[in-house]
């Protein structure tokens, strides 16, 4: 362990006695070696003594790996992983993804992706390979799940991006590799499936250049494609490997084939010359010609890589399980520890000032809850361990909102399955029960207040209204909604204080129609689904004048109000939505019957008679009136004011108002025109169009009423690769055509109740 043995050798001894020769004599030669010898033995112990207390963590973390495995739908993540675990021993036998044999694969473990074949949630997983901890987190390929991709690229050191040999890159994997970028994580890459029809990796390698932008060159050659698929041939090592057994379990080494030696050479040479663009070592050796052993090569994709400068590209078909090793040595070679990735948290003792971890288990202890699930024993709170040592049985304190909680116990996760431990240190990815927290919350031992930077939570753009079928359901109805809302940022919940519907927000049809059928799988509740109805508001544009008696004479005392004046809409800008002045000189109405008098207006406005709606900036001044000494009553001046409100308001000139969105569009430049025509048969206007990149960047102003389903017609229009964001701008004005449909429709449904 030592740099330096412990007892000194008769060579050393020697030395220390001839470098000594020229002292005056044999005995203080003798005596000064003897000095020099235990102060080397002195400082050979204290060095030994240093190496033997520094280690204690520093090789546990240079042993392991964080890393995520990330794609479009349908490029093979999950047999991917599936093949992983399968390898480094964690499973014993291997299935596949859409579970014909009744299982499904180890990572898709809620019934609802066995079924659909597809991933929602990223299950954590922990796995050994050749002494090294690997905690690999399975990430959904769906747009519709970006949240839970980039809460695992948060937490991740390292990440394998997979894309399909036929496909190619596709939008998703356009859309994953942004978001890598974002948060600043080396990759390597993994072109699968090269068993398929029509295979081509070199095709899929020169997309990734130039779609993906990547400074990539692939560290590994196939031998064969499609059915002729046999194995690979490892670049930096000059070797090829074949896969036998029944589950490729057998790598063995062997001759690169004679017919493809010029290929593996200009390979090489490509690869060595396209890390030496972004490698100063190499490109040393490069120019001058010399040769370039495989430590050398390997030292400088390490180097690349960390820098994010470089992506490794490896090959193989995981379904056919070939590849999968050579992938896994790549990972342990190529991808950061967690001490050779800087992570930032927000100092809020500091004004929220960016401090760097050490990641070391020394220093305090801060780690982030990045994922929440609700397990057979209460939450299940995923922890990523950012510094220090979190113990069973410590206090902690969630920074966020400042409570102090006992760790109950402490799990490595297993997809489902859970294996309790005592402690975990900085680097590690574990999960406890029993503390109450939100996702993106962050633990400390106290000593520090620091929080990881928030995670950015894209805003919803699709809602739907949703009830329960049955009334007696409405309990756990409500407990699944709250459960959803703490697991998924982007999924809300909002109550229509007009409609009285519950409406859920969330990233797309696909996203929210999966949250209904967890509601009816896991909660055992239907739920009926509508479109939700769309907020318009109604106003006046001109003035108008009123003036109205209400009597009613019955048995005893009636009722008797009259109200004079006028109605007029509130200048444009002007904050308050409804105004009441009471410009009655005397007493023609008693002061106490005022009150009631503004009540019965804004009663009134609360639905207007067009299509039911709000009415908003609306000025009402009350000129004059007349009472009653007996028959008038707080009720009657009430009722004259309603009915004074709805008789002068067909006067007013009333009109829909309806909601404006702001619509921010980001395409690739070739579907410019298709997405901007569509947005005018949506009656937008657009107001704004920028380059960025390859990308257009549109800004209009659409109707929310025609922004339903748009997330699946942009999909559709630009291929996938276009996404968008809307937020409220303003209401205004509905045209007459518009006007008249919308009141027919309301009176139409009036007349069927």
């Amino acid at each position: 362990m030592g740099r330096f043995p412990t007892s000194p050798t008769p060579n050393l001894l020697w030395r220390l006695f001839s470098s000594n020769k020229r002292s005056s004599s044999p005995t203080t030669a003798l005596l000064a070696g003897e000095f020099q010898l235990r102060q080397f033995s002195a400082g050979s112990a204290a060095r030994e003594a240093k190496d033997q207390k520094e280690p204690w963590w520093k090789e546990s973390m240079d042993k392991s790996r964080n890393i995520g495995i990330s794609a479009h739908i349908d490029s093979g993540k999950t047999t991917l992983t599936e093949r992983v675990l399968f390898y480094t021993g964690r499973i014993h036998e291997i299935h596949e993804v859409r579970g014909r044999d009744g299982v499904g694969a180890k990572m898709d473990s809620m019934d609802l992706e066995r079924e659909k074949g597809i991933t929602i949630q990223s299950a954590a997983t922990y796995c050994t390979w050749k002494d090294y901890k690997v905690n690999i987190i399975d990430t959904p390929g769906h747009v519709d799940f970006t949240i839970e991709v980039e809460r695992a690229l948060r937490v991740l050191d390292g990440a394998i991006l997979v894309l399909c040999s036929v496909g190619g890159v596709q939008s998703q994997s356009i859309t994953v590799d942004r978001q890598m970028r974002r948060y600043e994580v080396p990759r390597v890459a993994f072109i699968n499936k090269l068993d398929r029809m029509g295979a081509d990796p070199w095709k899929v390698l020169n997309q990734a250049r130039a779609k993906l932008r990547h400074h990539s060159a692939a560290v590994q050659v196939p031998i064969g494609l499609e059915e002729n698929f046999q194995g690979l041939i490892d670049l930096v090592q000059v070797q090829a490997f074949f896969f036998h057994g029944s589950s490729g379990e057998n790598v063995v080494a062997g001759d690169i084939p004679a017919d493809m030696q010029d290929l593996v050479a200009e390979k090489r040479r490509e690869l060595i010359e396209v890390v030496s663009e972004v490698d100063d070592v190499l490109a040393e050796k490069f120019l001058n010609d010399e040769p370039v052993t495989a430590t050398e090569l390997e030292e400088a994709i390490r180097r690349a890589t960390l820098a994010q400068k470089f992506v490794p590209v490896f090959m193989g078909s995981a379904f056919k399980n070939k590849g999968v090793q050579p992938l896994l040595d790549g990972v342990l070679s190529y991808l950061p520890c967690p001490t050779e990735v800087n992570n930032y948290a927000l100092d809020q003792n500091n004004n929220e000032e960016r401090v760097t971890l050490t990641g070391s288990p020394d220093g305090p202890l801060v780690a982030l809850a990045f994922k929440l699930e609700e397990g057979r024993f209460g939450q299940l709170t995923y922890l990523r361990v950012y510094e220090g040592v979190i113990k069973k049985g410590d206090f902690i304190i969630n920074v966020n909102t400042g409570k102090r909680i006992k760790v109950p116990r402490l799990v490595r996760m297993h997809s489902n399955d859970m294996e309790d431990i005592q402690e975990a240190h900085a680097g590690q990815i574990v999960a406890v029960f029993g503390i109450e927290c939100a996702s993106g919350d962050t633990f400390t031992d106290g000593s520090v207040k620091y929080t990881m930077t928030s995670m950015s939570v894209p805003e919803p753009v699709m809602s739907l209204a949703v009830q329960p079928v049955s009334k007696d359901s409405g309990g756990q109805f409500s407990k699944a909604l709250n459960r959803f809302q703490k697991e998924d940022p982007t999924f809300r919940v909002g109550l229509d204080p007009e409609s009285g519907q519950t409406i859920i927000s969330g990233m797309g049809e696909l996203h929210l129609d999966i949250y209904v059928e967890r509601i009816r799988r896991e909660y055992k509740v239907d739920a009926t689904v509508g479109k939700p109805r769309v907020n318009f508001r109604e106003t006046i544009t001109q003035r108008a004048e009123f003036d109205y008696l209400h009597k009613k004479q019955s048995g005893g005392a009636g009722q008797y109000g009259r109200v004079t004046g006028y109605v007029e809409p509130l200048p444009p800008g002007s904050k308050e939505k409804f105004e009441f002045e009471n410009m009655i000189v005397g007493q023609a109405i008693p002061s106490g019957f005022i009150p009631a008098i503004e009540k019965g207006f804004k009663e009134a406005a609360n639905s207007g008679s067009l299509i039911g709606h709000p009415v908003e900036n609306l000025r009402i001044v009350l000129t004059d009136g007349a009472s009653h000494a007996v028959d008038s009553s707080e009720l009657a001046f009430k009722m004259a004011a309603i009915y004074a409100f709805r008789l002068c308001y067909t006067a007013a000139r009333p009109v829909i108002l309806e909601p404006v969105m702001l619509v921010e569009l980001k395409v690739p430049t070739e579907f410019q025109g298709t997405v901007a025509g569509d947005i005018n048969k949506r009656k937008g206007i657009i107001v704004g169009n920028d380059q960025e990149g390859d990308d257009s960047v549109i800004q209009a102003h659409v109707p929310l009423n025609n922004m339903f389903g748009y997330s699946t017609s942009l999909r559709s229009m630009t291929q996938g690769k276009g996404e968008f964001t809307m937020e409220y701008k303003e209401h205004s004005a509905v045209s007459n055509e518009v006007q008249k449909e919308l009141v027919n429709a309301y009176n139409a449904t009036k007349a069927t109740e």
